[in-house]
């Protein structure tokens, strides 16, 4: 067995590929996300309910409906797909800016809420002493507000990262399966099922279960860490 999995020709450029889109999306929606999930913690205007729905709604549609409304409006046909095009020659579909796009999208929410989350639990009186002090309320976010989130940005970051490591359906609509540019580890597992390749596609699948349990445990950890 050990030699079979030694001789065995795993290609590793799927977890590789994979790894770069989790970290570009995860490194895009943290400063993204942070400053839209502030507003929604610290201020009041209208429509903001049905805002926070729409910002949620990732969670529960299925991807294949999520994949089909990404893949319409980044389409050669839509507005968007050709100003995209017009100004950087590229296509948007079976393209890896186009998987950053619709992992964005997808994984929005597992950055978002966190953090809206945290930033709604900081203790009121330690804003209200910063701006008695005469801080502003950008000095107050610096000093006061990240440095008391450091675990909820963390931990929202992992998941995000690791939610994004997973994605299957909304990566395959938009980017498809071309090797070395657009086939991710989930939808390498996919291939290696159809070609009834089961030995590949246990080793690929062991190694994404090794890396969701490391991760829950590194979530957990954070958990206790902010109990104490």
């Amino acid at each position: 067995m050990n030699d079979a999995i030694a001789n065995a020709p795993i290609d590793l450029s799927p977890f590789w590929l994979s790894l770069k889109l989790s970290l570009v999306t995860t490194l895009f929606l943290l400063f993204s996300a942070f400053p839209i999930a502030y507003i929604f913690a610290r201020r009041t205007f209208r429509f903001k309910r049905i805002l926070e729905a729409v910002t949620a709604l990732p969670l529960v549609l299925p991807p294949t409906v999520l994949g089909f409304y990404i893949l319409l409006l980044l389409s050669p046909e839509s507005i968007f797909g050709q100003v995209f095009e017009a100004a950087f020659g590229e296509r948007l579909v079976f393209n890896f800016g186009g998987m950053i796009i619709a992992s964005c999208i997808f994984s929005f929410p597992f950055m978002f809420q966190p953090l809206k989350s945290g930033l709604e639990q900081i203790d009121r009186a330690l804003l209200d002493a910063s701006y008695t002090l005469g801080k502003s309320e950008l000095e107050t976010l610096f000093r006061i507000v990240i440095p008391n989130m450091k675990a909820t940005i963390l931990g929202a970051s992992i998941v995000t990262f690791a939610h994004t490591m997973g994605e299957f359906g909304v990566v395959l609509m938009i980017g498809g399966n071309i090797p070395n540019e657009t086939r991710v580890a989930s939808v390498a597992i996919y291939d290696k099922v159809e070609q009834l390749d089961f030995f590949s596609a246990h080793i690929y699948s062991a190694i994404l279960v090794g890396f969701s349990f490391a991760v829950l445990l590194a979530v957990n950890y954070l958990n206790r860490g902010k109990t104490r």
